[in-house]
């Protein structure tokens, strides 16, 4: 697929259609479109995460162990996004795609950073930190993410399985990350703290 941008505005959406990668037009609410729409709301998250990292001296540890990781996630984003863009039987010769090498390639890093955290006991409940934040963020978009591949099948879109395996290792991945990064930053660590259902007097209190 070539891509060559030299004009930004086209007016071909203004009534609400767009373009799939083929030319095909739908409907700019048509599932495929909120699917990879998502993948893209997820990769500028990621992309912001990049950014904090960047910005601050602190993080260079953090900045040199997952950079690099978060940059090749949002490449494979915007591979996704292709698949998702184009329908079945309109793919061509050296499409962007999804293997089992990417998904390897997030276990790895899931097995590492995993390696140095401690157990946990109870579900995490985001915050501590803006890092931890966001990436805990950036998971749960992920998961809205893999909900809308597997809402495909209810409109006659197949989505690859190394695909869905992917997305679904990386909302893995931002979560095992989030974690890393509080405990490099040594902030406390939030998990649920259950409590009975409250008695019908208590509800009155």
């Amino acid at each position: 697929m070539a891509i060559h941008l030299s004009r930004i505005y086209t007016r071909g959406g203004d009534k609400g259609e767009t373009s799939l990668a083929t030319g095909e037009r739908v409907a700019k609410n048509h599932p495929r479109l909120e699917a990879y729409g998502t993948s893209d709301e997820l990769c500028c998250l990621i992309g912001r995460i990049r950014t904090i990292l960047a910005q601050n001296s602190s993080f260079d540890l953090l900045r040199e162990r997952t950079a690099d990781q978060l940059t090749t996630i949002q490449n494979r984003l915007f591979d996704l996004g292709t698949i998702l863009a184009t329908p079945e039987g309109k793919e061509w010769p050296n499409m962007p795609g999804l293997g089992e090498c990417d998904i390897l390639l997030l276990e790895n890093w899931i097995d590492a950073m995993n390696a140095e955290l401690p157990p946990l006991h109870s579900f995490v409940i985001p915050g501590g930190s803006l890092l931890n934040a966001d990436t805990h963020m950036a998971r749960a978009v992920c998961r809205r993410m893999e909900r809308l591949l597997c809402g495909l099948i209810l409109h006659n879109v197949t989505v690859p399985a190394e695909a869905s395996a992917w997305v679904n290792r990386l909302s893995d991945y931002l979560f095992v990350l989030s974690r890393w990064y509080a405990k490099q930053e040594g902030i406390t660590e939030y998990t649920w703290s259950q409590r009975p259902a409250p008695t019908a007097t208590s509800s009155h209190a």
